[in-house]
């Protein structure tokens, strides 16, 4: 039975609208216009008052290492992913990457056989996987374990590109493979982004034109921005079709470099990501990370030596600060949380919109913001 979501203000191309109705219908939106006509045209819909709520596209999160308590390293299985996407949907993400830190090959190899079954068995927002190394460079290493990288081959890339539904999103340093690596990759289908990275400019900019389009988590683990080198983060800011995803929560990123940022590039080319570890929709005060503790205080999530590792953050809370910490207005803030990484993974033509035709992944939200109810393919949580 179709359901008409009304009595709401609905963003739709970049704007909220009243007096307009969302009919969902077999997982996906049949229809969007207005209240009295819609409900003209569906007489026998089960009707959803918003009583005035916010309706906007669901979140999509590119890079999710972890929620509910559980770490997609520690146990890459469906149960695992099935736990991480329903910790974060509470927080408006109705599709997510689970994502996997540097690794073992065998690991890599398990995850990507999880992801496959839970999307098989129909697990709630999964849209594919993000493998995250071990391609990476040890000056850049963050908290990734160096042990684990070794180097990009063509029997690596057969590897990471055998899921066969979904997105397979693979962050690599440029500098530790070969533009002909880059560009095979993503002929098998992979979407290539570059991270943990100590690239000069110009090898970023080869990168980018072999097949690189998109940057993890810019300006952390990656060369920056200086006077006479420009380094990743130069060639990011002046490139302007990749997109660049960005940790809004205060830690990993200052908001006024963040700010700056946004003046340089398009604003569709920027994506909120939370970069999740397990403590997000968890109790608790620490988690381990392939045998090292990570104390998690004041939304930061910190090893014995004070390093970054992931964070604390949703992506209910990644909108709110991107609102209030970037000044954006809210349809942009939501943009950068729905349209954009959508784009990124091109799914831009059935998910991250309000329209006809596109899957019904939707969030309601209050006026503080925060989360009330979500659908993910047409269904309530």
């Amino acid at each position: 039975m179709p359901m008409l979501l009304t009595k709401g203000r609905v963003l739709t191309d970049g704007a909220f609208q009243a007096d307009t109705a969302v009919v969902v219908d077999e997982g996906r939106i049949a229809a969007v216009g207005r209240e009295g006509a819609l409900a003209a045209a569906f007489p026998h819909a089960e009707v959803r008052d918003l009583k005035g709520r916010m309706l906007v596209p669901g979140y999509i999160d590119t890079q999710v290492n972890g929620g509910g308590g559980v770490l997609f390293n520690d146990d890459p299985s469906v149960e695992t992913i099935a736990r991480i996407g329903a910790a974060h949907r509470r927080f408006g993400t109705t599709g997510f990457l689970p994502t996997l830190i540097s690794d073992d090959l065998e690991v890599i190899d398990q995850a990507i056989t999880a992801v496959e079954q839970a999307m098989t068995e129909g697990v709630p927002g999964v849209l594919g996987i993000h493998i995250e190394g071990p391609f990476l460079n040890v000056a850049r290493k963050g908290i990734h374990d160096p042990s684990k990288f070794r180097v990009l081959d063509e029997a690596a890339v057969r590897r990471l590109t055998r899921l066969k539904a979904g997105r397979t999103l693979v962050t690599l340093a440029p500098e530790t493979t070969t533009p002909d690596m880059i560009a095979a990759l993503a002929a098998h289908g992979a979407v290539v982004a570059a991270g943990h990275t100590d690239a000069d400019y110009a090898t970023m900019h080869r990168a980018l034109e072999a097949g690189v389009t998109g940057f993890t988590h810019l300006f952390n683990a990656m060369s920056p921005l200086t006077s006479r080198e420009p380094g990743v983060v130069g060639a990011a800011l002046e490139n302007r079709d990749a997109w660049c995803g960005i940790i809004v929560d205060g830690h990993h990123v200052h908001p006024t470099v963040l700010k700056l940022a946004l003046r340089c590039r398009p604003a569709d080319r920027f994506m909120l990501v939370t970069d999740a570890m397990p403590s997000v929709n968890a109790e608790g005060d620490h988690f381990y990370l392939q045998g090292r503790r990570i104390s998690v205080k004041d939304g930061a999530c910190l090893d014995e030596r004070g390093v970054l590792a992931g964070s604390d953050l949703d992506m209910a809370s990644a909108v709110r600060n991107a609102r209030d910490m970037l000044d954006l207005d809210l349809p942009t803030a939501v943009m950068t949380a729905s349209s954009a990484p959508a784009a990124f993974l091109g799914l831009d033509g059935e998910r991250g919109r309000i329209a006809p035709g596109y899957a019904a992944d939707l969030v309601l939200l209050d006026d503080a913001l925060q989360v009330v109810a979500t659908w993910i393919d047409g269904q309530g949580d």
